[in-house]
């Protein structure tokens, strides 16, 4: 959407919560086979949407080479086959759904190679709103962006030698490259090469949109206009709750996006310097979709969109989730999920971001979910990994 986003979008990077700890980052996935009675709950959800969902990851999963490899295991030719197999489903009834996913696949438990843990760490993510006007008037003055005509990527070296990464994105100005603003002087000094697709009344709002990645915006003429992830300024995410955390503002177990929230309404004159410490940027496109559209490439599925770490596994596979309820950790969710998305803190290899959807109900659980779960991952017969 984050991812999205990259979406790409994540409440857990605004609550602070984003950063595991260095072996989490380098722990390699240990995949163990178990049958479906081994999934917690598995016949009692209902797949009807989750199905849904699953088609049409196959349609872009066949768009791509049979051989071409796919993480964690096996390669796209062992997806597109179940795939064809679903698109000829005619009775999807859940008896019928279990009984397509159980020929189809066997079940993975998810852990770490290296010491063999098996939960992690789900947060959640929803699609903002917002109100706004194509025109730039009275209480509409924060602009969001499509993507800058000067913004390049380049071989750093062409411009900082001292940068850690291969590539960086810069501003060309003149013949002469520099790496593209912060958001500080975006936000203060605008930027004259981007189009402004949309202007929002609420600095804040806009903010979160950045999280998050997509969301829909409510114009004063009553007219809806939904807006995802185009690109950023290839500035690094910081994550403001960590600073508010730092500051003894918060503390590690109540901060939340309406913790986050409050103390900005609480502290006007703070809230821009507070914004600020983030230097990522997030550029916009208008999108005629019926649903925000994840790092797949696809419209996501209100809780049976899963977004997780990039770096270790492709998408469009199936995963059968087991988490805490943001609101009563008591209660578990259990139910299948497609891996159609990513963000720039689900770094793990038990790691997830709930997609919750549209919606007060959904920003409530998503501002909120700091959730230990695990997963188990669906893969197609023909793959041993």
């Amino acid at each position: 959407m984050r991812r999205i986003i990259a979406l790409f979008s994540v409440i857990i990077m605004a609550a602070g919560c984003s950063t595991l700890p260095d072996e989490e980052f380098e722990a390699t996935p240990k995949l163990q086979k178990v049958s479906f009675q081994n999934l917690p709950g598995w016949k009692n959800d209902r797949l009807e949407s989750v199905f849904q969902a699953f088609l049409i990851s196959c349609e872009k999963m066949a768009t791509l080479p049979p051989s071409k490899l796919f993480r964690p295991a096996g390669t796209y030719g062992d997806f597109q086959k179940p795939c064809q197999a679903a698109q000829g489903l005619h009775d999807t009834s859940p008896a019928r759904l279990h009984h397509f996913f159980e020929t189809w696949f066997y079940p993975y438990q998810v852990m770490e190679q290296e010491t063999g843990k098996k939960d992690g760490l789900f947060t959640g993510y929803y699609e903002a709103s917002l109100r706004g006007s194509l025109t730039r008037y009275g209480p509409y003055q924060t602009p969001l962006y499509a993507m800058p005509d000067d913004l390049v990527v380049v071989d750093s070296y062409k411009v900082d030698r001292n940068f850690s990464e291969e590539k960086m994105t810069a501003q060309s100005v003149n013949g002469k490259l520099r790496r593209f603003p912060a958001r500080a002087e975006i936000d203060q000094y605008g930027l004259s090469n981007a189009k402004v697709i949309v202007w929002v009344d609420d600095p804040v709002d806009a903010f979160f949109l950045h999280i998050q990645g997509s969301g829909v915006v409510t114009l004063d003429n009553g007219r809806e206009m939904r807006v995802g992830y185009a690109g950023k300024n290839g500035h690094e995410y910081y994550a403001i709750g960590r600073a508010l955390i730092d500051r003894g503002e918060l503390t590690k177990e109540n901060v939340s996006l309406q913790t986050i929230r409050a103390w900005m309404k609480q502290h006007p004159g703070q809230t821009q310097d507070l914004m600020n410490l983030n230097p990522s940027y997030v550029f916009f496109r208008a999108l005629e979709t019926s649903g925000p559209v994840g790092a797949q490439g696809v419209v996501l599925t209100p809780q049976r969109s899963l977004a997780v770490d990039r770096r270790r596994y492709d998408y469009g596979m199936p995963v059968w989730l087991l988490v805490e309820h943001p609101h009563d950790p008591s209660l578990k969710i259990g139910q299948l999920m497609v891996a159609q998305d990513t963000g720039g803190a689900i770094r793990g290899v038990v790691r997830g971001d709930f997609f919750w959807g549209y919606g007060e109900q959904a920003e409530r659980n998503a501002g909120v979910m700091k959730s230990r779960g695990m997963f188990w991952f669906l893969l197609p017969k023909t793959i041993s990994p």
